[in-house]
């Protein structure tokens, strides 16, 4: 009868040596395997996907609270966490923070986006053909702004159309109005850079309406204040977290102010602000970022969000009276259309 042969000590050595040589060294994988824990939440990963195709290479904090509606602390807590794994980097210019990809984690990022991504929703159909139609239709818009507006640098005004293109494309529900959409919003931005880049020239008064989702109270805002004073006031209106769509029980009433093509949640851009004369928040909190010289007020509505049509109706009649004290204040000399009968 046999003996079993005892494993030679050099032997289970040798063994351990050629496993360590096909793997990663243990504080390597540890290091790896937190990288990977910090991308593998879902919005975390939206986030750095973000930022990695976001032009030049970075993103501003108000860009990335636009991807889900989550609040600001958690937002600032993924943020963090991206941080402490060392994926981004930040820095803090004027108002606003800034978020980069890590020098060290550019080429890994890449190709994470660039080859596990598009792996896992490798069953879904390819929209390469609608997304070279996109980019054709985004060309021409750019050209036409380009000469819209000379003074301001092409590369500038590429940058701003395909950043209102990505912003409002995060939450639209029909996309097929998307690009004549983006034309609308990247002329007011344009315009706004403009005036924000030149304060001594003779403008209008401007006033922005800012709300949580631009789909209800600033729109409605909005559209009174044109309604009343058309050309003599510039008006925008923006979300801090915009939504898909104006509310249909909203809708009625932009429908019966004779509301046009602007009447689309847009989000809250800096240049929006910087431009402004007046800026009124509507149950937003404090996501304005805060210029010198600027009128600031906070209107307490209603949200007609989840409001009845008579809801909606009541704060419609709200904010046309706070409407016009404004306009009282703004154009002195305007004379107002009498006020409407209240709803039943």
């Amino acid at each position: 009868m046999s003996t079993p042969t005892a494993t030679h000590p050099a032997h289970e050595s040798c063994v351990a040596t050629r496993v360590e040589a096909h793997t990663i060294a243990p504080e390597l994988a540890d290091r790896a395997a937190a990288v990977l824990k910090a991308v593998a939440d879902p919005l975390r990963l939206r986030m750095i996907a973000l930022i990695a195709s976001a032009p030049k290479g970075e993103a501003c904090v108000c860009d990335l609270t636009e991807l889900a509606e989550v609040s600001g602390p958690t937002v600032s807590h993924h943020l963090k966490t991206l941080k402490e794994a060392g994926l981004v980097a930040s820095e803090r210019r004027g108002t606003w923070v800034y978020y980069r990809v890590a020098e060290p984690y550019q080429p890994a990022v890449r190709g994470l986006l660039e080859t596990l991504v598009p792996a896992a929703g490798a069953e879904r159909a390819p929209h390469d053909i609608e997304l070279e139609n996109v980019d054709r239709a985004l060309a021409a818009v750019i050209s036409s702004l380009t000469e819209r507006f000379p003074e301001i640098a092409p590369t500038l005004v590429d940058r701003i159309v395909r950043e209102s293109y990505t912003g409002l494309a995060r939450r639209a529900a029909i996309r097929q109005h998307l690009v004549p959409l983006t034309r609308h919003f990247a002329w007011q931005r344009l315009e706004d850079i403009r005036k924000a880049d030149a304060p001594a020239g003779d403008y209008p008064p401007q006033v922005l309406f800012v709300c949580v989702q631009n789909a209800g109270r600033s729109q409605l805002a909005a559209a009174l204040l044109h309604r009343y004073a058309g050309d003599r006031v510039v008006v925008r209106s923006a979300g801090s977290m915009p939504a898909a769509s104006v509310h249909d029980k909203v809708r009625v009433h932009l429908d019966e102010l004779g509301g046009d093509e602007g009447a689309f949640p847009k989000p809250l851009t800096d240049d929006a602000v910087r431009a402004s004369d007046v800026v009124i928040t509507m149950g937003c909190g404090d996501v304005c970022p805060i210029y010198p010289g600027k009128r600031y007020e906070d209107w307490q509505v209603g949200d007609p969000a989840l409001a009845s049509a008579e809801g909606v109706a009541a704060i419609r009649d709200d904010i046309d009276g706070r409407v016009r004290g404004l306009l009282g204040d703004l154009l002195p000399d305007l004379t107002l259309p009498p006020i409407r009968k209240a709803s039943a």
